[in-house]
Protein backbone atom coordinates (compact mmCIF):
# COMPACT_ATOMS: atom_id res chain seq x y z
CA UNK A 1 0.00 0.00 0.00
CA UNK A 2 2.96 2.56 0.97
CA UNK A 3 5.04 1.33 -2.89
CA UNK A 4 1.19 2.30 -4.15
CA UNK A 5 1.39 5.68 -2.44
CA UNK A 6 4.92 7.00 -2.94
CA UNK A 7 4.78 5.66 -6.77
CA UNK A 8 1.49 7.76 -6.96
CA UNK A 9 3.16 10.60 -5.06
CA UNK A 10 6.56 10.48 -8.01
CA UNK A 11 3.79 10.25 -10.43
CA UNK A 12 2.55 13.59 -9.59
CA UNK A 13 5.27 15.14 -8.50
CA UNK A 14 7.51 14.54 -11.89
CA UNK A 15 9.16 16.84 -13.77
CA UNK A 16 8.44 15.51 -17.43
CA UNK A 17 4.67 14.65 -17.44
CA UNK A 18 3.47 12.32 -20.13
CA UNK A 19 0.27 13.90 -20.38
CA UNK A 20 -1.71 16.91 -20.05
CA UNK A 21 -3.75 15.26 -17.48
CA UNK A 22 -0.54 14.77 -15.13
CA UNK A 23 0.78 17.79 -15.75
CA UNK A 24 -2.64 19.35 -14.40
CA UNK A 25 -2.98 17.34 -11.29
CA UNK A 26 0.45 17.34 -10.36
CA UNK A 27 0.39 21.00 -10.41
CA UNK A 28 -2.58 20.66 -8.02
CA UNK A 29 -1.30 18.21 -5.96
CA UNK A 30 2.03 20.80 -5.76
CA UNK A 31 -0.21 23.86 -4.45
CA UNK A 32 -1.86 21.31 -1.95
CA UNK A 33 1.81 20.70 -0.63
CA UNK A 34 2.35 24.22 0.07
CA UNK A 35 -0.76 25.06 0.95
CA UNK A 36 -1.03 22.18 3.53
CA UNK A 37 2.57 23.58 4.89
CA UNK A 38 0.61 27.06 5.93
CA UNK A 39 -0.31 26.02 9.12
CA UNK A 40 -2.34 28.91 9.38
CA UNK A 41 -4.35 28.85 6.37
CA UNK A 42 -4.92 25.06 7.53
CA UNK A 43 -6.72 26.39 10.69
CA UNK A 44 -8.47 28.67 8.74
CA UNK A 45 -10.21 26.09 6.13
CA UNK A 46 -10.50 23.77 9.08
CA UNK A 47 -13.01 26.86 10.43
CA UNK A 48 -14.70 27.39 6.84
CA UNK A 49 -15.36 23.43 6.89
CA UNK A 50 -16.64 23.38 10.10
CA UNK A 51 -19.38 26.78 9.39
CA UNK A 52 -20.30 24.66 6.12
CA UNK A 53 -21.06 21.30 8.38
CA UNK A 54 -22.74 23.07 10.90
CA UNK A 55 -24.63 25.42 7.81
CA UNK A 56 -26.32 21.81 6.57
CA UNK A 57 -26.90 20.79 9.69
CA UNK A 58 -28.46 23.37 11.13
CA UNK A 59 -31.66 22.07 11.89
CA UNK A 60 -30.14 18.65 13.21
CA UNK A 61 -27.62 20.27 15.35
CA UNK A 62 -29.73 23.49 16.88
CA UNK A 63 -30.19 22.66 20.57
CA UNK A 64 -33.59 24.84 20.14
CA UNK A 65 -35.53 26.54 17.58
CA UNK A 66 -34.08 29.90 16.47
CA UNK A 67 -37.68 31.55 16.23
CA UNK A 68 -39.17 30.39 19.62
CA UNK A 69 -39.71 33.09 22.13
CA UNK A 70 -39.33 32.78 26.05
CA UNK A 71 -39.95 35.82 27.44
CA UNK A 72 -39.73 34.18 31.22
CA UNK A 73 -35.88 32.95 30.47
CA UNK A 74 -35.18 35.91 28.65
CA UNK A 75 -31.33 37.53 28.96
CA UNK A 76 -29.87 34.35 30.96
CA UNK A 77 -26.64 34.21 30.86
CA UNK A 78 -24.30 31.33 29.71
CA UNK A 79 -25.60 28.13 31.02
CA UNK A 80 -25.83 24.49 30.80
CA UNK A 81 -29.35 24.64 29.13
CA UNK A 82 -28.40 28.18 27.06
CA UNK A 83 -24.77 27.25 26.18
CA UNK A 84 -24.33 31.01 25.07
CA UNK A 85 -27.38 32.48 26.94
CA UNK A 86 -30.16 33.84 25.94
CA UNK A 87 -31.42 37.17 24.17
CA UNK A 88 -33.92 39.76 25.32
CA UNK A 89 -36.88 37.69 23.57
CA UNK A 90 -35.66 34.61 25.30
CA UNK A 91 -34.68 32.74 22.30
CA UNK A 92 -31.84 30.82 22.32
CA UNK A 93 -28.32 32.19 20.98
CA UNK A 94 -26.44 29.14 20.22
CA UNK A 95 -29.56 28.09 17.83
CA UNK A 96 -29.73 31.53 16.32
CA UNK A 97 -25.93 31.25 15.45
CA UNK A 98 -26.32 27.75 13.86
CA UNK A 99 -28.81 28.98 11.60
CA UNK A 100 -27.70 32.65 11.28
CA UNK A 101 -24.53 30.75 9.24
CA UNK A 102 -26.67 30.04 6.90
CA UNK A 103 -27.27 33.49 5.67
CA UNK A 104 -23.97 34.28 6.26
CA UNK A 105 -22.66 31.58 3.95
CA UNK A 106 -25.66 32.72 1.66
CA UNK A 107 -24.45 36.47 1.32
CA UNK A 108 -21.01 35.70 0.74
CA UNK A 109 -21.33 32.67 -1.67
CA UNK A 110 -23.82 34.78 -3.56
CA UNK A 111 -21.80 37.95 -3.68
CA UNK A 112 -18.87 35.95 -4.32
CA UNK A 113 -20.14 34.31 -7.68
CA UNK A 114 -21.45 37.67 -8.93
CA UNK A 115 -19.25 40.13 -8.56
CA UNK A 116 -16.14 38.95 -9.67
CA UNK A 117 -17.60 37.55 -12.76
CA UNK A 118 -18.98 41.36 -13.72
CA UNK A 119 -15.41 42.63 -12.80
CA UNK A 120 -13.50 40.32 -14.86
CA UNK A 121 -15.75 40.88 -17.76
CA UNK A 122 -15.58 44.21 -17.23
CA UNK A 123 -11.93 44.54 -17.03
CA UNK A 124 -11.16 41.96 -19.47
CA UNK A 125 -13.32 44.16 -21.91
CA UNK A 126 -12.04 46.96 -21.31
CA UNK A 127 -7.93 45.89 -20.92
CA UNK A 128 -8.55 43.71 -24.58
CA UNK A 129 -10.23 46.58 -26.15
CA UNK A 130 -8.57 49.62 -25.34
CA UNK A 131 -8.92 53.22 -26.43
CA UNK A 132 -12.47 54.50 -25.77
CA UNK A 133 -14.09 51.29 -24.21
CA UNK A 134 -11.61 51.11 -21.62
CA UNK A 135 -11.85 55.17 -21.11
CA UNK A 136 -15.31 54.18 -20.54
CA UNK A 137 -15.40 51.43 -18.35
CA UNK A 138 -12.39 52.71 -16.32
CA UNK A 139 -14.46 55.95 -15.61
CA UNK A 140 -17.54 53.76 -14.04
CA UNK A 141 -15.17 51.88 -12.12
CA UNK A 142 -13.94 55.01 -10.82
CA UNK A 143 -17.26 56.48 -10.07
CA UNK A 144 -18.24 53.09 -8.30
CA UNK A 145 -14.17 53.42 -6.44
CA UNK A 146 -14.88 57.10 -5.28
CA UNK A 147 -17.58 55.98 -2.57
CA UNK A 148 -17.03 53.91 0.17
CA UNK A 149 -18.80 50.65 -0.50
CA UNK A 150 -20.78 50.34 2.74
CA UNK A 151 -22.07 53.68 2.14
CA UNK A 152 -23.04 52.66 -1.59
CA UNK A 153 -24.36 49.62 -0.08
CA UNK A 154 -26.60 51.78 2.29
CA UNK A 155 -27.66 53.81 -0.83
CA UNK A 156 -28.74 50.95 -3.25
CA UNK A 157 -30.59 49.11 -0.23
CA UNK A 158 -32.52 52.16 0.81
CA UNK A 159 -33.76 52.58 -3.20
CA UNK A 160 -34.23 48.80 -3.72
CA UNK A 161 -35.63 48.58 -0.17
CA UNK A 162 -34.21 46.29 3.06
CA UNK A 163 -34.23 42.90 2.56
CA UNK A 164 -31.25 40.11 2.45
CA UNK A 165 -32.16 39.61 -1.49
CA UNK A 166 -31.52 43.56 -2.34
CA UNK A 167 -28.67 43.30 0.15
CA UNK A 168 -26.78 41.05 -1.29
CA UNK A 169 -27.22 42.82 -4.49
CA UNK A 170 -26.22 46.01 -3.11
CA UNK A 171 -23.21 44.07 -2.21
CA UNK A 172 -22.24 42.43 -5.52
CA UNK A 173 -22.91 45.79 -7.32
CA UNK A 174 -20.55 47.67 -5.05
CA UNK A 175 -17.92 45.10 -4.94
CA UNK A 176 -16.70 44.62 -8.46
CA UNK A 177 -15.02 47.58 -9.39
CA UNK A 178 -11.96 46.09 -7.42
CA UNK A 179 -11.63 42.49 -9.19
CA UNK A 180 -12.46 44.77 -12.71
CA UNK A 181 -9.15 46.71 -12.01
CA UNK A 182 -6.97 43.32 -11.75
CA UNK A 183 -8.39 42.10 -14.63
CA UNK A 184 -7.63 44.98 -16.66
CA UNK A 185 -4.26 44.74 -15.20
CA UNK A 186 -3.62 41.19 -15.64
CA UNK A 187 -5.12 41.66 -19.70
CA UNK A 188 -2.70 44.62 -20.21
CA UNK A 189 0.51 42.39 -19.60
CA UNK A 190 -0.32 39.77 -22.01
CA UNK A 191 -3.03 41.22 -24.36
CA UNK A 192 0.30 41.49 -27.17
CA UNK A 193 1.41 38.31 -25.61
CA UNK A 194 2.91 36.02 -29.00
CA UNK A 195 0.10 33.46 -28.73
CA UNK A 196 -2.33 35.56 -28.38
CA UNK A 197 -1.15 36.59 -31.68
CA UNK A 198 -0.89 33.13 -33.01
CA UNK A 199 -4.87 32.58 -32.03
CA UNK A 200 -5.42 35.84 -34.07
CA UNK A 201 -3.79 34.41 -37.18
CA UNK A 202 -5.41 31.19 -37.11
CA UNK A 203 -9.22 33.46 -37.00
CA UNK A 204 -9.87 33.51 -33.29
CA UNK A 205 -12.38 36.47 -32.35
CA UNK A 206 -12.32 38.62 -29.57
CA UNK A 207 -14.93 36.61 -27.36
CA UNK A 208 -12.59 33.31 -28.26
CA UNK A 209 -9.47 35.13 -27.64
CA UNK A 210 -11.19 36.40 -24.08
CA UNK A 211 -12.66 33.33 -23.17
CA UNK A 212 -10.29 31.04 -24.05
CA UNK A 213 -6.45 32.52 -23.49
CA UNK A 214 -7.48 35.85 -21.16
CA UNK A 215 -10.16 34.76 -18.68
CA UNK A 216 -8.03 31.73 -17.60
CA UNK A 217 -4.98 33.48 -16.89
CA UNK A 218 -6.67 35.77 -14.64
CA UNK A 219 -8.72 33.42 -12.38
CA UNK A 220 -5.95 32.61 -10.08
CA UNK A 221 -5.44 36.07 -8.76
CA UNK A 222 -9.25 36.99 -8.83
CA UNK A 223 -9.26 34.11 -6.56
CA UNK A 224 -7.30 35.45 -4.32
CA UNK A 225 -8.46 38.73 -4.11
CA UNK A 226 -11.82 37.11 -3.45
CA UNK A 227 -10.94 35.22 -0.82
CA UNK A 228 -8.86 38.01 0.97
CA UNK A 229 -12.49 39.96 0.22
CA UNK A 230 -15.01 37.67 2.26
CA UNK A 231 -14.40 39.74 5.74
CA UNK A 232 -15.31 42.74 4.62
CA UNK A 233 -18.26 41.45 3.05
CA UNK A 234 -19.27 39.93 5.52
CA UNK A 235 -18.55 42.83 7.61
CA UNK A 236 -20.44 45.04 5.17
CA UNK A 237 -23.63 42.53 5.75
CA UNK A 238 -22.92 42.50 9.31
CA UNK A 239 -23.37 46.34 8.73
CA UNK A 240 -26.48 46.31 6.77
CA UNK A 241 -28.02 44.10 9.43
CA UNK A 242 -26.94 46.26 12.29
CA UNK A 243 -28.66 49.23 10.40
CA UNK A 244 -32.09 47.07 9.70
CA UNK A 245 -31.50 47.17 5.97
CA UNK A 246 -30.60 43.07 5.49
CA UNK A 247 -32.13 39.99 6.88
CA UNK A 248 -35.57 41.70 8.65
CA UNK A 249 -36.77 39.72 12.06
CA UNK A 250 -37.06 37.08 12.89
CA UNK A 251 -33.81 36.25 10.52
CA UNK A 252 -31.20 35.24 13.04
CA UNK A 253 -28.59 36.99 11.18
CA UNK A 254 -25.23 38.22 13.05
CA UNK A 255 -25.65 41.84 12.53
CA UNK A 256 -29.14 42.13 13.77
CA UNK A 257 -28.56 40.05 16.66
CA UNK A 258 -26.00 42.52 17.70
CA UNK A 259 -27.96 45.35 17.09
CA UNK A 260 -30.58 43.94 19.38
CA UNK A 261 -27.93 43.26 21.97
CA UNK A 262 -26.06 46.63 22.04
CA UNK A 263 -28.87 48.25 24.01
CA UNK A 264 -28.24 45.26 27.07
CA UNK A 265 -24.56 45.12 25.92
CA UNK A 266 -23.23 46.50 29.44
CA UNK A 267 -25.16 44.82 31.75
CA UNK A 268 -25.73 41.29 29.89
CA UNK A 269 -22.77 41.09 27.23
CA UNK A 270 -23.23 38.29 25.84
CA UNK A 271 -26.21 38.40 23.58
CA UNK A 272 -24.14 40.90 21.59
CA UNK A 273 -20.88 39.51 22.08
CA UNK A 274 -21.86 36.17 20.68
CA UNK A 275 -22.46 36.82 17.35
CA UNK A 276 -19.57 39.37 17.42
CA UNK A 277 -17.25 36.72 17.95
CA UNK A 278 -18.56 34.41 15.53
CA UNK A 279 -18.15 37.37 13.01
CA UNK A 280 -14.39 37.80 14.02
CA UNK A 281 -13.86 34.15 13.88
CA UNK A 282 -14.81 33.71 10.45
CA UNK A 283 -13.85 37.00 9.29
CA UNK A 284 -10.50 35.36 10.51
CA UNK A 285 -11.12 31.85 8.70
CA UNK A 286 -11.41 33.73 5.47
CA UNK A 287 -8.28 36.20 5.71
CA UNK A 288 -6.10 33.11 6.77
CA UNK A 289 -7.28 31.17 4.06
CA UNK A 290 -6.57 34.13 1.22
CA UNK A 291 -3.17 34.25 2.71
CA UNK A 292 -2.72 30.63 2.15
CA UNK A 293 -4.23 30.80 -1.16
CA UNK A 294 -1.88 33.61 -2.22
CA UNK A 295 0.96 31.71 -1.53
CA UNK A 296 0.06 29.35 -4.01
CA UNK A 297 -1.67 30.78 -6.95
CA UNK A 298 0.57 33.96 -6.67
CA UNK A 299 3.94 32.93 -4.83
CA UNK A 300 5.78 36.25 -6.11
CA UNK A 301 3.03 38.67 -4.68
CA UNK A 302 2.71 35.96 -1.55
CA UNK A 303 6.54 36.17 -0.64
CA UNK A 304 7.08 40.57 -1.66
Amino acid sequence: MSDTHISRREWLLTDAPQTRRQARLGAIYQGWLTFRANKLAMFGLIILILLIGIAILAPLISPQSPFTQNLAGRLQPPSSEHWLGTDHLGRDILSRLIHGSRITLFIVGTVALIAPVIGLFIGTVAGFAGGWVDQVLMRITDIFLAFPKLILALAFVAALGASIGNAVLALALTAWPPYARLARAETLTIRHADYIAAARLQGAGPMRLLIKHIWPLCISSLIVRVALDMAGIILSAAGLGFLGLGAQPPMPEWGAMISDGRTYILDFWWVAAMPGLAIFIVSLAFNLLGDGLRDVLDPKGGKS
